[in-house]
């Protein structure tokens, strides 16, 4: 989700979206009403896309939806190594400063229009020019050329070893048809060249895709897919149990265990690429003080809160990238210690102030949390005021400035750049905790062009120390992926990234 300090830190999302990315009101498409379901996979997301721009929403519920809806050029697979997607092959230069990509030829976007290399230069450009979400990834892009109709060169004003994540990571960077996005209608009625096209739009209620039968990669088994946005985890749950919908990510997480006792449920879970931090804004007093910030790092009860958000379906992390990566890095300078806690507070001044915890009811388990951050804190003398509000206000206070310390979450990173560069390096466009250190900003600079991968890990390493060390982030648990379904739903696989893809799901004959 990713990432202007609004929404910019909320698209990667995916590369990289944040956890809880604004859901803004639907809208409604002309004829959705008309749109025939019967057959159709009936699927239930925890909020509502606020729109279906993939290169202007930050929205994780939007591209729930756009994942089946959009292609890039290259995409993650399972293991999160990318993969040929419009783009067939590629090729670099000797001096890695230009990327060939050749693309699939006979592909069509959903309106029958041809997709070829201008819709890519179309896209590219377009995010660049316009300084959409996704801008940051393509900072190292001097230009995008179509070489032919199916030939795109990307050059680079420096090795870029990230550029297929960047590119790939996440549909943020799909392509785009020209006409779709100049008529407006991309923000509610988006053409892809993906396997689902959009054919209903209903405020607040419902998203319908239908089946492209004419996909390069072969039409999906399904006739089509239902998104309704149900934010009650127990009422998304009773529907699947009582078949009114086939598949949801919308679980409480006190209701994981219990459900996979159920014999009319299907339940998985995977380590997830997502991380859950708490930051404190660096402008304030007290935290501008290290040590006030490192007062607070000390205090947490990480496996506390792990448990009272995730019921054991989290794992306690000190830094953000998650043990299964091969970008992991174990470092844990903060176990609970309340007596170094009290000493830290107090010569910082942080003790015996009031300082405010900004959580959102969009993402329940920011407001859970709260509450053991809260009690951790008066341990060592530190009264916390919890602010909870909607996701839109809680974005635009963020972009203010106006908090001491917030919660939230970030999802589906791929790179290791994506964990570390735009939140924490003193330009990066989610660094809205207003952090700064000339050694984290020389790493993370070098880590964005070490091309050699031993060196380039331990680049990020000890940028990654550094940034626990200073508490630019207090990072706390790598959450897991939970997903249910119902038996006759066939093919789904979770993903680590949260990349939602139904084109290879079946349902038995006679559901629907």
């Amino acid at each position: 989700m990713a990432r202007g300090a609004r929404t910019a830190a909320l698209a990667a999302a995916l590369g990289l979206v944040l956890a809880g990315c604004s859901a803004g009101e639907g809208v409604d498409l002309a004829g959705a009403g008309e749109v025939d379901t019967e057959g159709y996979l009936e699927v239930a997301i925890a909020g509502e896309p606020d729109q279906l721009d993939p290169h202007s929403t930050s929205a994780y519920f939007s591209f729930q939806i756009l994942e089946n809806v959009y292609d890039t050029l290259v995409e993650p697979d399972a293991d999160l190594e990318m993969q040929p997607a419009l783009a067939e092959s590629w090729e670099v230069s000797e001096d890695q400063l230009s990327w060939t990509f050749h693309l699939r030829e006979g592909v069509t976007f959903h309106d029958g229009s041809a997709f070829t290399a201008e819709d890519v230069v179309y896209s590219y450009d377009r995010i660049i020019d316009e300084q959409l979400a996704n801008a940051y990834r393509l900072a190292a892009v001097e230009d995008v050329v179509a070489v032919d109709e199916h030939t795109v060169r990307i050059d680079v004003s420096q090795p870029t070893p990230a550029l297929l994540a960047a590119i790939g990571g996440y549909k943020g960077m799909a392509i785009v048809e020209r006409g779709n996005v100049e008529s407006g209608d991309v923000q509610l009625d988006p053409v892809g060249t993906g396997p689902f096209e959009v054919v209903g739009n209903a405020a607040s209620t419902a998203v319908t895709l239908r089946a492209n039968e004419d996909y390069w990669g072969g039409g999906p088994h399904v006739p089509g897919v239902v998104y309704r946005f149900i934010s009650e985890g127990t009422t998304a749950l009773a529907d699947l149990t009582a078949g009114e919908v086939h598949w949801t990510d919308s679980i409480p997480p006190q209701r994981v265990e219990s459900l996979r006792r159920n014999p009319d449920v299907e339940v998985a879970s995977v380590p997830s690429t997502d991380y859950w931090y708490l930051t404190m804004n660096q402008a304030r007093p007290p935290f501008d003080s290290r040590d006030a910030r490192r007062a607070v790092a000390q205090a947490l009860d990480r496996e506390a809160l792990a448990q009272v958000t995730w019921y054991g379906s989290a794992t306690v992390n000190q830094t953000a990238v998650p043990e299964t990566s091969v970008w992991y890095h174990e470092y844990a300078p903060f176990e609970q210690d309340l007596d170094r806690a009290r000493e830290l507070a107090e010569s910082s001044g942080l003790a015996g102030r009031t300082v405010g915890l900004m959580v959102t009811n969009e993402y329940p388990e920011t407001v859970t949390a709260a509450q053991v951050v809260a009690a951790n804190l008066d341990e060592i003398g530190v009264a916390t005021e919890i602010r909870t509000l909607d996701f839109a206000t809680w974005l635009d206070e963020q972009a203010r400035g106006n908090f001491d310390m917030l919660l939230l979450g970030w999802l589906g990173n791929v790179d290791v750049n994506d964990y570390y560069y735009n939140q924490h390096h003193s330009e990066g466009s989610n660094n809205a905790q207003g952090y700064t250190s000339p050694e984290v900003d020389r790493l993370l600079d070098a880590g964005r062009t070490e091309t050699d991968p031993e060196a380039r890990k331990e680049l990020y390493d000890r940028a990654a120390e550094r940034i626990v060390d200073d508490a630019s982030y207090v990072y706390l648990y790598n959450p897991d992926v939970v997903q249910a379904w119902a038996p006759e739903l066939e093919g789904y696989e979770p993903r680590p990234d949260r990349a939602v893809r139904f084109k290879d799901v079946r349902l038995e004959e006679g559901t629907g």
